[in-house]
């Protein structure tokens, strides 16, 4: 890792340009003050919840109890301020936001070149292209589309992708007359996964663009926003990155829904409180962001861990840790929170979003690593600590589920009587079981807090409660999202700790394609999956029955997301269900009730979309028999075998002969991959295929069976 100097020239200019709008002033006391209130908050939990284990005695399990009570509380009364904090910001206006300079939206884009790059590994081409046309059409609207390019940069595997993007983008590019303004590169080595790609990319081209815009393949932008987070980079030259608040959308099933629903009703509120605290030491998301390319080349490098993978090795959550780097550099990381139309998908049900949860795990505990960086911002080490602590909270709330189980087994089989001993704190006048329930329901006013303030925002703004379709809506909505949540948190609380353990232990995730589209989770692998945590729930729930009924009301919440987990995940993953619960006028976001033209258009087109090849044996043999794709996926192998020479040998020639003969389903995945990298063996078989069979193939390699 290297550090600007304090007297680089880089940041001395930044600075004197930033002069005449005047700097945005830095206060480091707002992150004092709003975590000094979670740490009040938390000590008066704690407090009442130390005076109710002093009623029973104290015992090592009781401290550990104790311990855990508090960091769970903690993490809690964070939320809970961001909530607090995000509902007053709204309510009375935040003048500290990066939006909030003057005269921004006058800057002009002249020189501001800037480059879009739609980061993709084994995606659905046809939907990342259509992403980007929407992009594209919509900057044509702003007339500042010349000083906008397009990559997609691919790191796909599976050779049915690469063929189907080579096709897609050719389409496209063709359709919008875009050759020269839209680009796609494909890496061969695809070491460094996506941040590696990014690098590879900014070796390459990032010289030619001042910024460059970070986009998944689920990512759209409207085109204003887009030109909104260019003129922002330009009004603010200390600034190296810039991160919108993406807004989830088209979500079809009934998981879908409830996620994008607590997206845009709680979102908010939770991404204003996190400007207030956060202020120029923001975050980044690794997608739907504004970067100024310079830095970025310049200090966000990422280095090798030292040890053994997991910990080690190549540092997989890249996002957070190239803001850190930014802000050690000097260079101001922000939200802009308020810029609207900026979007993405999420997962269509429990057992996607959980795959994506276990990248995400394994990728934010390697971050403890990195905590005690030399010359990382304290605010850094704050957004580093909070995406650990967001997967170690499961394991510690298992744990102290299976502590209070524990304690009351104990004291039920030690046949000893309880002895209820007076409250220290002279103010509680409370029979132990009222005093359980007042600690309970403070745990459970700081956690629902945020959404109670989000729906009571709802009544001051008449034109977004119009938009959830109104208030009566709105609070149904609310309702059966919370409903939702808390069937779902024990089945995450599981799983977290799952995937923490598996870390901890030295199993390495697989980091490959992401789970973006599902016809619906099935009941077998709804079983296969959610089995153990069905034994558990009924095994729990069965327990705390034993041990009485006045227990086991304690304990049903947790044990009845458990017990349900099956049906739940397989429900939830329904398209029907969705659409059954958007009929009935519930879970209505903006985006549904008023969609933007660039959904409008990217739905319609999706709908229309021809269907993609099979398996990779087919998309060998439409690359070899289709002219225009075989040209075009020619053309970028000899363009690529100029920088790197083409290695030949026999070998190649003779697959080449074996597809002819045998078609392509009789290769095995390595011999296609490696007959489709060779240019003049996909030219050759292109002039032997139509020399010999035409524009019909022969039936042993149409039917052929897929490897």
């Amino acid at each position: 890792m290297t550090t600007a100097p304090p007297t680089s020239p880089t940041i001395e200019r930044a600075v004197t340009a930033r002069l005449p709008n005047g700097p945005l002033r830095r206060d480091t006391g707002r992150v004092f003050v709003f975590f000094s209130l979670a740490v009040l908050l938390t000590s008066f939990g704690g407090m009442l919840f130390a005076d109710l284990l002093w009623r029973s005695g104290w015992s090592p399990a009781r401290i550990v109890l104790l311990i855990i009570f508090c960091l769970l509380f903690f993490l809690s009364a964070v939320g809970c301020m961001h909530g607090v904090y995000g509902f007053f910001l709204r309510r009375r206006g935040d003048r500290r936001r990066i939006t909030a300079t003057p005269g921004w939206r006058e800057r002009s884009l002249d020189g501001a070149s800037t480059a879009l790059a739609f980061v993709i590994c084994n995606e659905d081409a046809q939907q990342v292209c259509e992403n980007l046309r929407s992009i594209y059409e919509s900057l044509a609207v702003t007339g500042q589309s010349e000083h906008f390019d397009f990559f997609l940069l691919s790191d796909s595997t599976r050779l049915s992708c690469w063929i189907e993007e080579e096709r897609a983008w050719l389409e496209m590019a063709r359709e919008l007359q875009a050759f020269g303004r839209v680009f796609y590169r494909r890496r061969s080595d695809h070491q460094g996964r996506k941040s590696g790609n990014i690098r590879d990319f900014l070796e390459t081209w990032g010289r030619r663009y001042r910024y460059f815009i970070v986009l998944d393949a689920d990512s759209v932008m409207n085109g204003s926003t887009v030109v909104d987070l260019v003129r922002l980079m330009e009004a603010h030259p200390t600034t190296g990155l810039i991160q919108t608040a993406p807004i989830l959308v088209n979500g079809h099933s009934a998981f879908a829904r409830f996620q994008q629903f607590a997206n845009r009703l709680y979102g908010a509120l939770f991404t204003a409180g996190l400007n207030y605290w956060s202020q120029d030491g923001g975050n980044y998301w690794g997608h739907n962001a504004i970067i100024r390319t310079e830095p970025f080349m310049q200090y966000c490098d990422l280095p090798e861990l030292p040890g053994r993978k997991p910990f080690g090795g190549q540092i997989l959550s890249h996002d957070f840790v190239e803001a850190a780097l930014l802000r050690k550099a000097d260079w101001e990381v922000w939200f802009a929170y308020d810029l609207e139309g900026s979007y993405e998908e999420g997962p269509p049900g429990i057992i996607e979003n959980a795959q994506r949860d276990r990248r995400w795990c394994q990728g934010n505990l390697q971050h403890s690593m990195l905590l005690l960086t030399r010359g990382f911002r304290g605010v850094s080490r704050v957004h580093l600590s909070q995406g650990i602590l967001g997967y170690l909270a499961a394991p510690l709330w298992l744990l102290f589920m299976l502590i209070s189980s524990y304690l009351l087994w104990y004291q039920k089989d030690s046949g000893l009587s309880e002895i209820a001993v007076a409250p220290f704190t002279p103010y509680l006048r409370l029979s132990a079981p009222h005093h359980a329930l007042l600690v309970f329901s403070l745990g459970m006013a700081v956690i629902f807090l945020p959404k109670l303030l989000s729906v009571l925002d709802l009544f001051w703004d008449r034109e977004r409660r119009r938009a959830f379709g109104g208030i009566r809506q709105a609070v149904a909505g609310a309702v059966a999202e919370t409903i939702f949540s808390m069937l779902h948190a024990p089945l995450q609380m599981l799983y977290h700790t799952k995937f923490v353990f598996s870390t901890l232990l030295g199993i390495e995730v697989r980091w490959g394609q992401q789970q973006r589209t599902a016809a619906g989770t099935t009941w077998a692998t709804a079983a296969r999956q959610h089995f153990i945590h069905t034994v558990i729930g009924c095994g729990w729930g069965i327990f705390a029955w034993r041990l009485g009924g006045e227990i086991f009301w304690w304990f049903l919440p947790v044990c009845a997301g458990l017990v349900l987990s099956i049906p739940l995940s397989v429900l939830t993953s329904r398209d029907d269900l969705g659409r059954a619960l958007r009929d009935a006028g519930l879970l209505h976001t903006p985006e549904e009730t008023a969609p933007p033209a660039e959904l409008t258009r990217l739905n319609a087109r999706l709908v229309a979309r021809r269907p993609r090849c099979a398996n990779d044996g087919d998309a060998l043999l439409e690359a070899i028999h289709d002219p225009y794709l075989n040209a075009i996926h020619v053309s970028i192998l000899r363009d690529r075998s100029s920088r790197q020479p083409e290695s030949q040998s026999s070998s190649v020639a003779d697959l080449a002969e074996k597809v002819l003969t045998l078609g392509p389903q009789n290769l095995t995945a390595a011999e296609r991959e490696l007959l489709a990298s060779s240019a003049d063996n996909m030219a050759h078989l292109h002039r032997q295929y139509w020399l010999r069979f035409g524009e019909t193939p022969p039936a042993s390699q149409a039917s052929a069976p897929s490897n």
